[in-house]
């Protein structure tokens, strides 16, 4: 700190004699400071000299490294002097900083203030250059002394005895208070609030503060003088409180801003009465023109630092820089602005008062510097409040626009993360080949549900187009973190395509295996249905093969040698069908190998396996070489003797009169027609094995026949074929005449065309196989249309009408259903039926039975 010495006394231009500012040693002295008052001192020094910074639109935060280089201690100067201070260097060298605050303390000591020790003061000048905090802060006061505290005067009293004395004054009427000096007597607090209370007794409500509560007295204070007074807070109510003895310079430099702040409204009522006392002391007049230039001057100065700054519109990035330049503009209009309307309306003051003091003592009108009338200062102060006004719509309509980028950048990042989400997991759902080991009904579930999750995805473009969207207008409007927002806009876009590229791909692999899988199915199918008559025909053919056969002549065996051979011709269209059926299943596994298709199963249609059809065709295949027809099998009947003739067959010997094996006594037909009687009918029952009582176990056993169907016929007709009837004395009947009444149950004729029943339908061969054609022993039975008179009479057309399937029960029961039958095919009651009649009367009957089993 540079050690400054005031002389007692200064003579005025004016006369008489001005007290010069007592200055002791500052510089050894601070040396010794307390750290308490060090602290106190740096919070109110600091304050002090920002409120007077902000009027050049700048601050400090650390007083001594703030004021190292010199140029905001010149500005300070020049705030606070109104005056211009040599043009500081802006080098960053120390030598520039020394010239600096060299520059500053030469203002100062132009100020009246006496400078002494010049090599201390060069020692001093190089320690405020190092930042030394006692010095710095020496300095400072020596400031505040000279600028602040010099000139208050009240009653012959001046600087720090006039403040005292104006404390004293303003607080005499308030109780508990009792101001001697600047250090014990601020210590409760209650002197700041009457000094408050005494100017302006709207902001404080004296009587409710207690002695006992500084800390709330003080902050009281402070608080109201900050926000209503525009007085900085300089100090903590906590370092006043806890110090046992406040510092005084902090005090005083408090409380000077307190007697500034009041005595600058009552400045103008002072001037005019001693511009009335001192009218004419041209020392005065000039003195007031000297101030208006100042003021002037300053206050345009100001305007033109200022305007600039309000008409900078270079936008921000973000929000928070936008909130920060709204904040510096509060801070103009709150703190930087209302100095400069006072500095105005007292400009305006001080030149009408000068005008009118000039006017009363006959001296010419004052005319301000040229650019410094009150006119261009009012110019100067309206262009002033149109770029504030054009800076605070700037400033509403940036933030808004940022506060619409970012509610879109968040819109961004919502739905961005929301389709990120959906999309998780998507592209290895796609990729999966779970098809290809799902049977058909699986597959076919699965497109369900990949068509469903095509709705889901198509349902999701529209976000998709939002982002987009969004980020697209994010782009416009200069958003700060467009890059960010474009490539995860981009990463978006290219999955959604990798999506779309994936789902159409499982679509067609779905599709693809259904298609696969629907003609393996249908190759299962196809088996199905051939592999089932196939493998029927060959248990058929082995239950042939392996029923035993009687023969009475040798022209029978030769008979069955030749439908033997017969049948053996038809093995090799017999194994084409079977290699064409082992070929669809070769084809199926073809079809699975090729497009690797694990198939799930055996065939679902049928339980006949290849390998089946293979071990039954094998036997099959060997069974026709054993067969044998031998002469001796002792059912052959011997040979003609030469003394018989067929049309008298010799009768055996009573030990061969016996049936031959499986024959059941069997009645033959009574009449000519080979029908049977219903006597004859329950007689063939009993044979079978019946036990026939009464009319309802014949009906039983009907029943139970017709279901039965081509097994009995075929027992029936087998039976028919080997009795020894023919050309026999046992009867007189032929066996074409025996089989007659059965021979309906495998075949009716229907205007002249067969009809298969369902259990012959059963014993068909497969699909182009042949089978050999019956033996004449065994010959189909014969029909209707085979009879010689063409007619039947009542009691065959009864047999026949039952043969075809009319319940034994009602021609049992009653004649009122025959009757009613005869009504139609004999409407003359000539008692016989003609063959036309019987197909006319069948071809109504059965006219919807069109199907197999009907």
């Amino acid at each position: 700190m540079v050690d400054y010495h005031a002389v007692n006394n200064q003579q005025y231009s004016g006369g008489g004699t001005q007290p010069y500012m007592q200055q002791d040693d500052e510089w050894d002295r601070d040396l010794l400071l307390d750290p308490a008052w060090e602290k106190q001192q740096r919070k109110t020094f600091t304050a002090w000299c920002n409120s007077h910074l902000r009027k050049a639109g700048t601050q400090i935060e650390n007083i001594e490294e703030d004021f190292r280089d010199g140029l905001k201690l010149m500005l300070l100067l020049e705030v606070i002097s109104g005056e211009r201070l040599p043009k500081p260097e802006r080098g960053k060298m120390r030598v520039h900083k020394i010239n600096n605050v060299n520059k500053a303390l030469d203002f100062i000591a132009s100020k009246g203030v006496k400078l002494v020790s010049i090599g201390g003061l060069v020692r001093r000048l190089a320690e405020i250059v190092d930042g030394n905090s006692k010095m710095t802060l020496g300095m400072i006061w020596t400031i505040i002394l000279r600028f602040a505290i010099q000139d208050i005067s009240v009653e012959e009293s001046s600087a720090k005895e006039g403040l005292l004395l104006w404390c004293q004054r303003k607080t005499a009427p308030y109780k508990n208070v009792n101001v001697q000096n600047f250090h014990i007597s601020w210590k409760d607090g209650l002197a700041f609030n009457a000094l408050i209370h005494r100017h302006r007794p709207e902001l404080i409500d004296y009587d409710k503060l207690r002695k006992d509560d500084p800390v709330t007295n003080l902050n009281n204070a402070f608080e109201v003088a900050e926000k209503y007074l525009d007085i900085p807070k300089m100090l903590d109510a906590e370092d006043i409180v806890n110090t046992a003895r406040p510092d005084e310079k902090a005090i005083m430099t408090y409380v000077s801003s307190f007697y500034h702040a009041f005595s600058g409204a009552q400045k103008a009522e002072t001037a005019a009465n001693r511009i009335c006392k001192v009218l004419a002391v041209n020392q005065e007049n000039e003195h007031l023109m000297e101030e208006y230039e100042k003021l002037a001057s300053d206050l345009l100065e100001w305007i033109r630092r200022t305007i600039p700054w309000l008409e900078n519109r270079a936008p921000e990035r973000t929000m928070h820089e936008m909130q920060q330049k709204l904040e510096d503009f509060r801070d103009y209009r709150r703190v930087h602005k209302p100095p400069k309307v006072q500095e105005k309306c007292q400009l305006e003051i001080n030149f009408n008062t000068l005008q009118t003091k000039l006017r009363l003592s006959n001296r010419p009108a004052f005319m301000p510097s040229e650019g410094k009338m009150v006119s261009d200062i009012n110019n100067a102060w309206h262009s002033l409040e149109q770029a504030e006004k054009g800076y605070e719509e700037w400033l509403l309509n940036e933030i808004r626009r940022l506060e619409r980028l970012d509610h879109l950048a968040e819109k961004f990042r919502q739905k961005a993360a929301i389709h990120e989400g959906w999309t998780d997991g998507k592209e290895a759902m796609l990729t999966q080949k779970d098809y290809e080991t799902a049977s058909l009904s699986e597959v076919k579930a699965l497109l369900k549900k990949h068509e469903a999750f095509e709705s889901d995805l198509a349902a999701h473009q529209d976000r998709v187009e939002q982002i987009a969207a969004i980020a697209q207008e994010l782009n416009e409007l200069d958003y700060y973190d467009s890059p960010s927002v474009n490539a995860r806009c981009q990463k978006i876009c290219d999955q959604w395509d990798r999506l779309g590229t994936l789902t159409q791909s499982r679509r067609e692999s779905l599709e693809r295996t259904e298609k696969q899988l629907e003609s393996i199915d249908e190759l299962y199918l196809e088996y199905a249905k051939r592999a089932a008559p196939f493998n029927n025909w060959m248990e058929g053919a082995m239950e042939d093969l392996q029923d035993m056969f009687i023969v009475h002549n040798i022209e029978e065996i030769q008979g069955l040698i030749s439908a033997h051979e017969q049948f053996k011709a038809t093995l090799p269209e017999a194994n084409k069908e079977r290699e064409s059926i082992q070929g669809i299943q070769s084809e199926v596994q073809k079809i699975a190998q090729y497009n690797n298709i694990r198939l799930s199963g055996n065939n679902p249609y049928t339980s006949i396996t290849p390998q089946a059809i293979n071990s039954q065709w094998e036997k099959v295949g060997t069974a026709p070489d054993m067969f044998c027809v031998s002469p001796s099998c002792p059912h052959v009947t011997p040979p003609l003797s030469s003394g018989s003739s067929p049309d008298h067959p010799p009768t055996p010997p009573p030990s061969t009169l016996h049936p031959p094996c499986d024959w059941p006594a069997f009645p033959a037909p009574k009449d000519h027609s080979g029908a049977l009687m219903a006597e004859e009918f329950k007689a063939c029952l009993i044979s079978l094995g019946y036990d026939v009582e009464n009319n309802k176990q014949v009906q039983q056993g009907a029943a139970e026949l017709l279901r039965e169907g081509m097994g009995v016929r075929e027992k029936l007709g087998g039976t028919f074929a080997r009795c020894p009837w023919q050309n026999s004395e046992y009867t007189r009947h032929t066996t074409e005449q025996a089989q007659t009444g059965w021979s309906s149950k495998a075949c009716t004729v229907t205007n002249g065309t067969p009809t298969l029943s369902r259990s012959i339908l059963r014993h068909l061969p497969p699909s182009g196989v042949s089978l050999p054609a019956p033996s004449s022993s065994s010959a189909a039975p014969l029909s209707l249309g085979q009879k010689r008179t063409g007619m039947m009479d009542s009691d065959d057309f009864r047999a026949l009408l039952i043969s075809t399937g009319y319940s034994l029960q009602q021609f049992l029961n009653g004649d009122a259903e025959f009757v009613r039958i005869m009504g139609i095919v004999d409407p003359n009651n000539s008692g016989v039926v003609t063959f036309q009649a019987f197909i006319d009367f069948m071809s109504r009957e059965t006219t919807d039975t069109d199907t197999a089993d009907q």
